[in-house]
Order: structure tokens, then sequence, then C-alpha cells
């Protein structure tokens, strides 16, 4: 499969190299431009291009970068991508400690749902709950115990097939977690962020989930700091 992938921090990059690891096409695009990907093409195998390669000829999109930075990405970016494509958003809001104040967000919009506005395309709201050192290493066969299970919200069906597909490539049991709308379940603070559950497990922490944001991933007016490295997202 050809995946291109827009983010080169910690999701990003492990999911280039272990996507690339599987056989998978991989081209990967940061901010900064193909030069300052050099390590990361040299350890995964990866292809280091400009955003407007990485969405060029491809059957996957992934979106690995910080809600801040969705808006430098241009409508046009995804204007001649074909309807296709599936565009998968792996990303997560955290105002208090990087993103700031996202009215929409602040006001009940789901997360993914703001990034497939801003882009103007549909997206898949997946890998956003796992930490890149648990993706990187704790992939297991299928069938295996306790095998961590990621949910998988989106509004396309087929789009989902694929990226539950690639999850389980990936040595984890995707969960299909309803609508984008439904997406809110999987976002920052809900029971199943950050806890590597398994598929049951998985299943009743989305029913568990309150559409009520914790105070501590509420945005305010000005930021607090820089996000620790050991989110996931």
């Amino acid at each position: 499969m050809r995946i291109g992938i827009i983010g080169a921090g910690l999701v990003g990059g492990t999911l280039a190299l272990r996507l690339h690891a599987l056989g998978h096409e991989i081209k990967v695009a940061n901010s900064r431009g193909p030069a300052t990907l050099r390590q990361l093409a040299e350890e995964s195998g990866a292809r280091a291009v400009t955003a407007a390669e990485a969405v060029r000829d491809v059957d996957v999109i992934f979106i690995s970068i910080p809600e801040v930075r969705v808006p430098e990405l241009s409508r046009q970016l995804f204007a001649e991508v074909p309807p296709h494509v599936v565009v998968v958003d792996t990303g997560n809001y955290f105002p208090r400690e990087r993103d700031g104040f996202i009215e929409e967000i602040e006001a009940g919009m789901t997360e993914s749902a703001w990034v497939a506005r801003r882009i103007g395309r549909p997206v898949v709201k997946a890998f956003n709950n796992i930490g890149a050192r648990a993706l990187r290493e704790r992939g297991r066969e299928r069938g295996s115990p306790n095998r961590i299970a990621l949910p998988v919200a989106g509004d396309r069906r087929a789009d989902k097939s694929l990226v539950l597909r690639l999850a389980d490539e990936l040595g984890f049991d995707g969960v299909d977690a309803g609508t984008l709308e439904d997406s809110w379940r999987q976002q920052p603070g809900t029971p199943v962020f950050a806890t590597d559950l398994n598929a049951d497990g998985v299943r009743h922490a989305l029913t568990m989930a309150s559409a009520m944001r914790r105070p501590a991933f509420r945005g305010t007016r000005q930021r607090d700091g820089p996000t620790p490295s050991t989110r996931a997202g």
C-alpha cells in the first residue's frame, strides 16, 4: 500500500518505521522540509518528501501533527487528492500544554471533526490513544492474550475497514468506535486514552466516557507550557 505521512514526531515517525517494515511504500513530510528528515528516512526506510508530495499518488494519508499546526495544512493541499484516498487523523488537542484555545473544539466539536473541516476532507480518527512506545513495541499476533486494541471512528465504512486492517497488520485489534461525531469517546482524558486496553476493555471504556471534558483538558486563553513527550498522539 502507498502511504503518505504528514508529521514526523513520535507517532508519525513510529508509523513510518513500522509500516515500512510491513512492506508498505511510505513517504513522510514535516513542516521544515525533507532535508530535516534524513535520519528518520535512514532509520525507517521511508522516503522524505514535501507535504505536497506526501499526499500525491497514495492510498492512505496520515495526519500526525499538533492540533495547533493543522490550520497550516491548506485545503489546496488536498484539492487534487482523489475521494477514495483515506485520511487518518492521529492527533489530539492539548490546549493547556501545547495547542492554545481552539474555539470550535471548546464549544463541543470533536477534535477530528474540526480537522476534517479545516482540510475539507472526511477523516478517520485512529492511533490517537496509544503512545509511540507502545505503538512501536507492543504489537502482537492476532489472537494473542490481552492484545492491545485501538478505537477507530469515522463516517465512511470503507475508510474504517482499511484502517482496521492496518491496525491488525501492526499487531493491534481494531474496534469500530462509531462515527466521527462519536470520536469524543477516545479523546484525551477519556477512559480509553493511553490505557492500552484489550478489545473488550476498549468497548467498555467507550461506553463509560463522559462528553464533558475534564478540567485538565479544557482550554484557557493562555498556554501553560510544553507538551510532555510521553503523551499519545
